[in-house]
């Protein structure tokens, strides 16, 4: 079996929090987010063997307990990811992955088989503004994986599903509606960094979070990913 392969990361700790982890970089999108920070994995070919992506995980195991996949958009790829899941779990690793949902059945599939314990699931904007940001219809397969994510997070088959907002100036009144869609997961809302914007601070970030009556998590390139309770 080949990966279309995007990059690797021997040891993060950002990439689940409170786990040390490598990534595997799966190449590919078919969105077209305009603030996103891989541009360069979203097209193109580094077609390799799936051992040699296995090999690379293994190697890790001295210092990473998990393994996270992101991109990209790994569910492109879904046979080849759910293989590379499988075999990071026969190695006794934790699976994470970062997803646009853009594609639920392989969701499903690797939720289904007990083969990822950590989902963070973008939620972009709200449904309605949902294709035009993307240029391409994803607004229903999204929702799918949404509630795909809620269900198995209810019942425990997930143990951790985070809702990842990223927040730009002049969107605020979007999150509210978000908020909603994303009740009983973890949310976490993160500074839209883009050429032409003026990034939300931590504090404009808390304003928003303030009336949503819920913890959530904040990301900010100056402070990292703090906790936020408006109950504080």
């Amino acid at each position: 079996m080949h990966v279309n392969f995007g990059g690797f990361v021997p040891i993060s700790t950002v990439d689940w929090r409170g786990r040390a982890a490598c990534t595997v970089f799966l190449r590919g999108c078919p969105a077209r987010c305009f603030y996103c920070h891989n541009i360069a994995i979203h097209g193109g070919e580094d077609l390799r063997d799936a051992d040699e992506i296995i090999a690379m995980i293994r190697s890790s195991r001295t210092v990473a307990g998990a393994v996270v996949f992101s991109g990209g958009e790994p569910t492109l790829q879904g046979p080849a990811l759910v293989h590379l899941a499988a075999a990071a779990r026969n190695m006794g690793l934790s699976v994470g992955l970062h997803t646009n949902g853009i594609f639920p059945r392989v969701l499903e599939d690797l939720i289904g088989r007990h083969l990822v314990e950590m989902i963070a699931l973008d939620i972009k904007t709200t449904w309605e503004r949902y294709d035009e940001l993307l240029e391409l219809t994803a607004a229903d397969a999204v929702k799918q994986s949404l509630a795909v994510c809620k269900r198995a997070k209810a019942d425990g088959s997930l143990g951790t599903c985070q809702a990842v907002v990223t927040l730009f100036r002049g969107r605020e009144d979007d999150l509210p509606s978000i908020a909603e869609a994303t009740q009983g997961l973890d949310l976490v809302l993160q500074q839209g960094v883009a050429a032409g914007f003026v990034p939300l601070t931590r504090q404009e970030l808390e304003a928003v979070a303030a009336s949503l009556g819920r913890k959530v998590r904040i990301r900010t390139r100056e402070d990292g990913e703090v906790g936020y309770d408006p109950e504080q």
